[in-house]
């Protein structure tokens, strides 16, 4: 790939972790690909330095960009000057776009790609029974695009009472009654359980829920990326669950930066 030049526009992605982000490694090939003089890079940020690296990345003149990830997907929206309708509903954001004038605006992509993920093998949760475990960021954002795809009926687990309650007011506003929000995760009678929650990032990292308290034919799914082989997906597969990978969601989403960056619009600089 050539070099990184003077001209050359940033884009970070934000994470505490990061080291397992797989950004980088599909964006900055898709930036070689479109002729982009451009470079995503990995950003550690803890909470407590968020604001400062946020403020401060959004004062760099040739930053045309953010991605976000665990835990910041909730944080970074009040950094944002404008919401998209996703971000709204959700109340989380993983990407960021510098518009003209300077103003930034932020979008969210996890449940779009999630689904077209799904979709994408073989896998259609209209009408069905899901439950999701983890009322974050990511989970937020993945229970409202489920909902706005056609789920039948959608459990949320979260050992936080409070980001529940406050979940399911944004949710049962827009899809009432199909809703319901657990500290314990509902497995019986589900046809997909998903883990949107860290639990799995490493190797000692307990089950987000047990495989073997579902029903035979009932799709596993997780988000986390790296590893692609998790402990819950390994355990459900042992146990003959059809399982998903992390990986779709994000294969899934690039298309949806593409446009969103405007990745098509630019000159072709390399």
């Amino acid at each position: 790939m050539p070099g990184i030049t003077g001209t050359t526009r940033l884009f970070a992605v934000l994470g505490d972790p990061v080291d397992q982000v797989r950004a980088p490694e599909l964006l900055n090939p898709l930036f070689d690909r479109l002729g982009r003089d451009a470079v995503l890079f990995p950003v550690h940020a803890t909470p407590q330095h968020l604001a400062g690296i946020v403020r401060g990345l959004c004062r760099v003149g040739n930053l045309d960009g953010l991605l976000v990830t665990v835990p910041h997907k909730i944080e970074i929206c009040r950094f944002a000057d404008e919401l998209s309708h996703a971000a709204r509903i959700s109340g989380c954001a993983n990407a960021l776009r510098r518009e003209p004038g300077g103003r930034w605006l932020a979008d969210n992509f996890d449940g779009a790609g999630f689904v077209r993920g799904l979709r994408g093998r073989g896998h259609d949760v209209t009408g069905r029974r899901v439950a999701l475990v983890g009322a974050g960021g990511a989970g937020a954002a993945i229970a409202a695009a489920l909902l706005d795809a056609g789920v039948g009926h959608l459990t949320i687990g979260d050992l936080d009472r409070a980001r529940l309650d406050h979940v399911h007011t944004r949710l049962d506003r827009l899809w009432p009654g199909r809703v319901t929000c657990e500290t314990a995760p509902r497995l019986d009678g589900v046809q997909f359980a998903v883990n949107a929650t860290p639990l799995g990032l490493r190797p000692e990292d307990p089950l987000p829920f047990e495989p073997s308290a579902l029903a035979p034919d009932c799709v596993v799914a997780d988000i986390i990326m790296k590893p692609r082989e998790t402990r819950l997906l390994r355990t459900a597969a042992e146990l003959g669950h059809p399982v998903h990978h992390g990986n779709h969601m994000l294969d899934e989403q690039l298309e949806l930066y593409r446009g969103f960056f405007h990745l098509d619009d630019a000159p072709l600089t390399r």
